[in-house]
């Protein structure tokens, strides 16, 4: 994130069981915290999706958007070999590929994104994560 030119808060903390104490972990409300997904469109073929926390992936909408007719989630070693992170961990920043971003509409204001390893996120403002990343905005997801 620091490479990206990306002001950022980091902050670290323990294990955390729920979606809310992470959230609590991180100073932010639960819809603030960014989950990224790593979403496989086809063969050798990926993309990042920034998900809030109190949101999940509409496939619908998300293969709308990218004109397909089939995605699915890479299994935990498969995601590990094409993001260079383990489920849990995965950012965009510092991925081995350069992988497409597609942000969801939801994400604004002040959010925490995971920051590559357990228990570490980057608070950081959602416009300048979005253009750091040069992420596509959508309306991607549905509420829990």
């Amino acid at each position: 994130m620091t490479a990206a030119g990306l002001e950022h808060l980091l902050t670290r903390h323990g294990p955390v069981d729920s979606l809310e104490e992470a959230a609590a972990a991180r100073g932010v409300p639960p819809g603030a915290l960014v989950k990224t997904i790593v979403v496989r469109r086809a063969a050798e073929d990926y993309l990042f999706v920034l998900v809030p926390g109190n949101r999940t992936i509409s496939w619908p909408k998300l293969r709308t958007l990218l004109g397909v007719n089939r995605l699915s989630l890479p299994d935990a070693a498969t995601a590990k070999e094409v993001t260079g992170y383990e489920r849990g961990t995965i950012t965009p920043f510092g991925a081995t590929h350069a992988w497409p971003v597609v942000a969801d509409s939801h994400v604004r204001g002040t959010v925490s994104i995971g920051a590559g390893a357990h228990g570490v996120a980057a608070t950081v403002d959602a416009v300048a994560l979005v253009h750091a990343l040069g992420a596509q905005v959508a309306d991607v997801t549905d509420p829990l």
